[in-house]
């Protein structure tokens, strides 16, 4: 029986490995796999067969696959050792015995399935491209048009794939609207249904101020200027902690710039979110007191252990301090990663006063306690 021939597959399957770096071996396999499968939807066929291309010319060969029985009650799976030797003397009972078959038209099959395979195995290969080159992008910052926008998700057309946008990443007083153009920070790429990245962005990350900062203002680029920390209210506000080793740096105006040019576009980004920049100290009651601004603050105890710190203010900047729903506060915890109690000045007052009047008490009931009385 003549097998099929197919020498423009193999030099196809060449010219992909040599452009694609796809292994002819691999996806020879795969085709292989593919045609079993064509072969017995297309024929009906219940039998067991195997099917094999030879990797120098492409001549595709198919065999029925049949096991040798003394006498064979289903000509589909068996073959009668009479028969069986008629093939090879050797074969005895309970062998395997390969038949090559041709079936018709099956080379009009063989072609459109290898070109099915083909065409698979270049879209695994330019997802596994794009995963690879999204993977090593993660943490940076992209520009897209808006394909979707509602309240669940939002899907950005970043080019050669989609950026998606889960409604915890969004800004929640940004509105997103089709054919806008934006930018979002790069969280996590994944791999969804069968196989095909995604791009999992935000606007609502810390870290997406953190990359605008570095964007705009070149000291922080240059690494002459570090953020330490980012906290945020996202759409609200912001505290940022930047610190310079050099002593003529000022880490503080560099990114604020003159008359507020350079955090001014970092604000306009993020449609007016504020942005506090305050400089890190590594004593953490001067970090914590510069955390709070614009608050003055007249003291800070800390327990280091704890890594809890009570802040002492003006009593007319207590609530300036705490912030409206605490939110100057919270932020400030944050930045810092330290629990801050605030507390006013007379509040604090009020508390020393009591403290030393209770322990003036405890003082005295003690002498009482060892004075002895004679009647």
């Amino acid at each position: 029986m003549k097998a099929i021939d197919n020498k423009e597959l193999i030099l196809a399957l060449e010219e992909l490995e040599k452009e694609k770096g796809i292994k002819k071996e691999y996806v020879l396999e795969s085709i292989e796999t593919a045609l079993v499968t064509a072969y017995k939807r297309n024929f009906d066929a219940l039998e067991n067969v195997r099917v094999d291309i030879d990797h120098n010319t492409g001549a595709t060969h198919v065999y029925a696959i049949k096991e040798v029985m003394e006498n064979a009650n289903d000509d589909v799976e068996e073959i009668s050792l009479e028969d069986a030797h008629k093939i090879n003397k050797d074969l005895k009972l309970g062998d395997t015995v390969e038949i090559e078959i041709v079936p018709k038209d099956f080379g009009r099959i063989a072609a459109q399935t290898a070109k099915q395979v083909i065409v698979q195995k270049l879209r695994e290969v330019e997802r596994d491209l794009t995963f690879n080159e999204y993977s090593d992008r993660k943490g940076e910052i992209v520009s897209g048009i808006i394909q979707k926008a509602d309240k669940n998700i939002v899907v950005v057309d970043l080019g050669r794939i989609e950026g998606i946008m889960l409604s915890k990443e969004q800004i929640p007083t940004e509105k997103y609207r089709v054919n806008d153009k934006i930018k979002a920070y790069i969280v996590d790429v994944e791999r969804g249904l069968k196989g095909a990245p995604q791009v999992m962005i935000s606007r609502s990350h810390p870290d997406f101020v953190r990359k605008l900062l570095e964007f705009e203002i070149p000291e922080i680029y240059e690494g002459l200027i570090e953020i330490k920390s980012v906290s945020r209210d996202p759409g609200l506000r912001s505290k940022v902690a930047v610190y310079s080793p050099d002593p003529n740096i000022d880490p503080v105006g560099s990114c604020v710039g003159a008359k507020g040019v350079r955090i001014q576009n970092v604000i306009n980004e993020l449609h007016g979110e504020k942005i506090d920049v305050i400089e890190w100290d590594e004593d953490p009651s001067v970090y914590i007191a510069a955390a709070l601004l614009p608050a003055q603050i007249l003291a800070v105890d800390i327990k280091e252990n704890e890594k809890f710190a009570e802040v002492i203010v003006p009593d007319d900047q207590l609530s300036l301090a705490i912030g409206k729903a605490g939110q100057n506060a919270r932020l400030a915890a944050k930045l810092t990663n330290w629990k801050i109690d605030i507390k006013s000045e007379s509040k604090f007052r009020e508390i020393l006063q009591q403290t030393q009047e209770e322990n003036t008490d405890i003082n005295e009931e003690t002498e009482t306690e060892g004075i002895d009385v004679e009647e």
